[in-house]
């Protein structure tokens, strides 16, 4: 067997660890809960200890080269410091990589712990094994809660002065808009997320133009951006009318990712992800607009990119040969980070 490294995804809720051999290949996986109310030491300790089995079980066929750990906040990649995270509580200043390292004794063997950003590795992965694989430079964004995002060039993360690069949902899109927890007011995760999907909705119910999503609210206790999108689907124009504005802002967001990066491939994940059908011609066509580099590389047929096999072919018939510009949707769903995390410890090691 290939040598391996463990990929870990720390969340707020679940903490996943898997080995994955050098080769891509995912030998084992292991979900547990997040249990923050017990402290950040007792989460280390349930993190170390699953990295310990899995690495020893392994390590009789493979060289272990080093864990990564992919963790949702602002990271200090030179200390392995995790500054703050808004997912994890208690993690405030937290000496991530130096307690994990202490408790597995692992620089010892030559293996290395990498913290580094879960948008990041992200990125890496889909990069590595997913959407844009054998695409050197590409970016994800992530369109969850708010929107997260992660720049590769040259098959590395490119963090920018001090890790901050690729922060997409602060990039403001209305000068006097919805105020945002950044302090700012109409960033872009404040029109073109899960949370701006479910606050347009609230706005059309309370205005009283939207008596389906009035009786899908007040029935559905789970109600949210998935609810809404199943009515567009089902012909509702209020749900379908949110999905094109929220399309249209997330054109302008990547408009200007666009203008400025010029790179291969754009890829689109998380949770809103699905909603492809409903907002992806409104954002293509905001593209167009207002991207003159899009606009002078765009594939003829740029929809059909939500196909995965078809994305894989634009990439290798256009993209790489003519240099057209790729935007589609993440192929490995909440596994990139893992894959990515694995692999951040492969190429620091």
């Amino acid at each position: 067997m290939a040598d391996f490294s463990i990929g870990v995804d720390l969340g707020g809720t679940n903490l996943r660890i898997a080995t994955v051999s050098t080769d891509g290949q995912l030998l084992e996986k292991v979900t547990l809960g997040t249990k923050t109310a017990l402290g950040p030491n007792h989460v280390i300790s349930e993190m170390c200890d699953a990295i310990r089995q899995l690495s020893e079980k392994y390590q009789k066929e493979g060289k272990f080269l080093g864990a990564g750990v992919g963790i949702p906040g602002i990271v200090d990649l030179n200390t392995g410091m995790l500054r703050k995270s808004a997912n994890l509580s208690g993690f405030e200043e937290y000496p991530v990589r130096t307690e994990i390292e202490r408790r597995l004794g692992i620089q010892k063997n030559g293996a290395r712990v990498v913290l580094e950003n879960d948008a990041n590795v992200a990125a890496l992965g889909e990069q590595w094994l997913g959407a844009a694989r054998g695409v050197p430079n590409m970016a994800v964004v992530t369109l969850g809660t708010g929107i997260g995002g992660g720049i590769v060039l040259g098959g590395k993360i490119w963090h920018g002065m001090n890790g901050m690069a690729g922060e997409y949902g602060h990039v403001t899109l209305e000068p006097e808009g919805v105020p945002c927890g950044c302090g700012n007011r109409g960033c872009a995760e404040r029109y073109a997320s899960a949370s701006a999907i479910l606050r347009m909705a609230k706005e059309a119910i309370a205005a009283g133009e939207a008596p389906a999503l009035a009786k899908a609210a007040s029935s559905d206790p789970e109600f949210g951006a998935q609810s809404i999108y199943n009515l567009a689907m089902r012909g509702d124009e209020p749900s379908r009318r949110i999905f094109r504005t929220f399309g249209r802002y997330l054109g302008i967001m990547l408009a200007g990712i666009v203008n400025v990066l010029n790179l291969d491939m754009y890829v689109l994940g998380g949770g809103v992800s699905p909603a492809w059908d409903a907002f992806a011609p409104t954002m293509f066509d905001e593209l167009r607009a207002r991207s003159l580099v899009y606009a002078a590389t765009a594939p003829d047929n740029a929809l059909m990119a939500d196909s995965r096999k078809e994305a894989a072919a634009l990439v290798q018939k256009e993209s790489i040969t003519a240099r057209k510009t790729i935007i589609t949707r993440a192929l490995l769903g909440s596994d990139a980070g893992l894959y990515g995390a694995a692999r951040v410890a492969v190429l620091s090691s």
